[in-house]
């Protein structure tokens, strides 16, 4: 299906969805308490059923995004809520990241139900985590390393399958453990390891771990890393300074140290950053989203702060399958070296592939008429 009538199926889907909303709310409105009863005059909840109105600036989500969150998530509504609503809700608490007094102010409804539906619709959110965040099957692995190469300039990346790095997401931790999520650029923080494709489209996802540990110890204690989940064997992906360079549990190739011992040392490393900046860009794409949650400090308990980190995540999933883009944030510094491993190095792996970065695609002509047997 060509993409403009897919966007088309999209936005009439949307337009039904708010249209039943409607008949919803028109139906709240009957014998039921004033606990379930919609204020259609909030002017969030006025712009969510008026087809003509963007929800972008306030929601951060196109139509199409958000009718595609709404179907894709398994969600049971317990007191008497349109699950669109509570959609909504839990949304604009995420586009803000307000206190639950203010968005319950915002939306005329009860402080106590704005708490319980955005938990609520965090869990079914975490629910579609599998299937939304997934590492690629063999047969795109393919598609995904000739995206690489595009983005490097150079074949020599066709066996790179994706990018790793990670990012610091500010918190408000317990008293009693602020020293334990002070990260080096002295705020406190949870950690956020991503492992992205050529598109930008996360593939794996590991949340939580304190700001002062270290890059490459979240590695090591990360799933995809133990367990040997990916790249699978004959491929790579590219990472940082901050981590080591690896040939196995997992082949991670990162960049020489500065300053490089000579020309194809820094031809690689120019290469490599090309590659490698995809998931800088992912990172900013979502924070720009997302600022309220990714800019400031989230006043929520560090365990919950990585459910909504997660959910931010998947959300960027989502809007990529449908077009919904946002501008890029600059991309954060780099981790300093990281310290050392006991996995096998992969400075040979990465020699031959900075080889690979220098060759000539052909020989010159003077090379291919002398016959040197």
């Amino acid at each position: 299906m060509p993409a403009n009538a897919l966007m088309l199926l999209h936005i009439e889907s949307a337009r039904r969805r708010r249209a039943l909303a409607r008949r919803r709310l028109a139906l709240s409105h009957g014998p039921r308490g004033p606990y379930t009863l919609l204020n259609s005059t909030v002017p969030i909840i006025r712009q969510f059923l008026d087809d003509t109105v963007d929800l972008r600036p306030n929601l951060r989500l196109s139509c199409c995004s958000l009718t595609a969150l709404t179907a894709a998530i398994d969600l049971n509504v317990t007191r008497g809520w349109p699950k669109d609503i509570e959609v909504l809700l839990f949304v604009f608490w995420l586009a803000h990241a307000a206190s639950y007094r203010v968005v319950a102010a915002a939306c005329d409804i009860p402080k106590s139900t704005v708490h319980d539906i955005v938990h609520r619709v965090t869990k079914a959110v975490m629910g579609i985590l599998g299937s939304t965040i997934r590492l690629p099957n063999p047969d795109q692995l393919e598609d995904i390393a000739a995206g690489f190469s595009r983005l490097g300039g150079s074949p020599a990346l066709r066996t790179v399958v994706g990018a790793i790095d990670g990012c610091h997401v500010r918190i408000k931790p317990l008293a009693a453990h602020q020293l334990d999520f002070l990260n080096r650029k002295l705020f406190h923080s949870i950690q956020l390891q991503a492992i992205c494709d050529h598109q930008g489209r996360f593939l794996d996802l590991f949340v939580g771990f304190p700001g002062s540990v270290h890059d490459a110890r979240v590695l090591r204690n990360s799933p995809v890393y133990y367990r040997q989940l990916y790249p699978p064997e004959g491929w790579c992906i590219l990472g940082d300074g901050g981590y080591p360079c690896l040939g196995a549990p997992i082949c991670l190739l990162t960049p020489y140290r500065e300053p490089v011992a000579n020309p194809v040392q820094a031809r690689f490393n120019t290469i490599h950053g090309k590659a490698r900046n995809i998931i800088e860009r992912a990172f900013g794409m979502m924070k720009a989203r997302w600022r309220s949650i990714f800019l400031r400090a989230l006043e929520v308990k560090p365990a919950f702060a990585s459910e909504v980190v997660t959910c931010c995540a998947i959300l960027h999933n989502i809007c990529m399958d449908n077009g919904d883009l946002f501008e890029a944030e600059p991309p954060p510094e780099e981790d300093g070296p990281p310290p050392c491993s006991d996995a096998a190095s992969g400075e040979n792996l990465r020699d031959r592939l900075a080889a690979a970065v220098s060759a000539p695609e052909v020989a010159a002509a003077v090379l291919q008429d002398h016959d040197y047997c």
